[in-house]
């Protein structure tokens, strides 16, 4: 008698061509991977190109042997800069890909080397409509967010924010408090909602796609229930089922090597430069300032003057990451004070580009002044390191608020660039508020890694969506 045998769970996962995006992703197919499922990620060949040029992925994965690489056009010229500036660019060019994507699912591609046909697919939240491919083609999927659970409710409520009569804003004071979203009618308020509320039409790319990608029969958030608990239990009332896996750098290190230290692997797409680990190696004890503002966020040459004043100013030892791109208006680049040049020689060092994981549990690291980004201030919480928060788009503002007033681990520098603020901020931070900031994180750092340890919420949920992984090719 022949044995039907069951049919192999095959995963699809898409990212949107972004660092922060990339990286969450592609640590989540490694812990995948773990479980023997075949695990496919498609990369798009502009930003496959630049993980292969500066990453140690394509050795990293080359030792699972059910999972593979696969490459797509992003649909832009290649000269193109695909800049956070550029954001319509950016769906608009994928988006005009799909039927590329289509043929690549019904076609045998994918199921060479005796793979098994997709069974599921994780599609980033951003590029919501690759899911209406998968839809088509009756392959179950799954959306992925890489923000917080709280800018993805402030997002999913903003038609009530116009039911309500709160957006448009009919003014512009900021400070005014929004009652629309449920759970967090105490303490939001408009300069807090998600940065493009500050124009008069709704009609951003992001929140489109975000919107979107609600409507999926499941959804993957990288959080943890400790943290975003009474705003993912607003978000179940509507959401049809949620996996919190996060923090997922830490989940992904604890499965690899039961600890929380960081690996020397690295998913970035910028060149690192590690003379900073040498530096760092002589500086006392929490003693430095880690100032980055990640891989997208631009600010003008005023505003980085600013902050490099007042740095100098705070007489803290400091490690700054300038990415090349990542001021406006460049032209001015050169025109630097030579009081600034001169108070950094002694107490501060800058790079464009660092191993930021291993940089903010080094020894000599007492703070982090951040733009707010979710994998920020995870890998920031993860290390138990209070921030200063200074938003620039996107998730980072309402992810600010909660570090500053809910979680009370960081301080908000939200819409404020002059030097002495950024004086007094990084002087609370390292010295003035440090005790109170430090008790905070420290208990919030002990949840998040609880989480991810086996046992814990975030572990169990992983077990959870693998063991739904392998039922969902039976629907196949």
């Amino acid at each position: 008698m022949e044995i039907e045998q069951k049919p192999v769970a095959h995963v699809l996962i898409f990212p949107f061509p972004a660092q922060g995006h990339v990286n969450s992703m592609l640590m989540l197919a490694e812990l995948l991977c773990f479980s023997g499922l075949h695990v496919t990620f498609l990369n798009t060949e502009h930003y496959h190109q630049r993980l292969l040029r500066f990453t140690d992925a394509q050795t990293r994965f080359a030792s699972f042997s059910k999972f593979r690489f696969e490459t797509i056009s992003d649909g832009l010229p290649v000269d193109h800069p695909r800049s956070a500036s550029y954001a319509e660019d950016l769906i608009t060019g994928i988006e005009s890909v799909q039927p590329v994507f289509r043929e690549l699912m019904i076609s045998n591609h994918l199921k060479l080397d005796n793979r098994p046909p997709v069974t599921c697919t994780i599609i980033d939240g951003l590029i919501a409509f690759f899911m209406d491919v998968s839809k088509e083609l009756c392959i179950p999927s799954v959306s992925f967010q890489t923000a917080s659970a709280c800018y993805l409710w402030a997002c999913f409520c903003y038609r009530n924010l116009i039911e309500t009569g709160e957006h448009p804003f009919a003014d512009n004071d900021m400070d005014n408090l929004i009652t629309g979203v449920p759970g967090m009618e105490s303490f939001l308020r408009r300069r807090d909602l998600p940065s493009f509320y500050r124009i008069k039409e709704l009609n951003d790319p992001y929140l489109t796609q975000t919107i979107n990608s609600t409507q999926a029969s499941a959804t993957i958030i990288n959080t943890f229930e400790d943290l975003e608990g009474p705003i993912l239990s607003q978000m179940r009332l509507h959401f049809s089922k949620i996996y919190t896996i996060g923090p997922l750098h830490a989940h992904l290190s604890s499965r690899r090597t039961n600890s929380f230290a960081p690996s020397d692997s690295s998913n970035s797409l910028w060149e690192v430069d590690r003379s900073c680990m040498t530096w760092l190696d002589s500086q006392p004890l929490k003693s430095v300032v880690y100032i980055s503002f990640g891989s997208s966020a631009l600010m003008t040459h005023k505003e980085m003057i600013e902050i490099w004043h007042g740095l100098v100013n705070s007489r803290k030892r400091f490690l700054w990451v300038i990415r090349p791109d990542s001021i406006e208006d460049d032209d001015k680049k050169c025109q630097i004070p030579e009081e600034l040049t001169e108070g950094t020689k002694d107490k501060g060092y800058m790079v464009e580009w660092c191993p930021q994981e291993q940089v903010l549990v080094h020894p000599a690291v007492g703070g982090f002044v951040t733009h707010s980004g979710w994998n920020s201030t995870l890998e920031s919480i993860i290390a138990g390191l209070p921030m200063v928060c200074w938003p620039l788009m996107g998730d980072q503002q309402i992810n600010s608020r909660y570090v500053s007033e809910v979680w009370k681990i960081g301080l908000d520098m939200k819409d404020i660039c002059n030097r002495s603020m950024v004086e007094k901020m990084v002087n609370d931070l390292m010295h003035n508020r440090r005790d109170e900031l430090a008790r905070s994180i420290d208990e919030i750092s002990q949840m998040a890694k609880k989480s991810v340890s086996e046992g814990g919420t975030s572990w169990c949920n992983m077990e959870v969506l693998i063991e739904d992984i392998k039922s969902m090719n039976l629907k196949v």
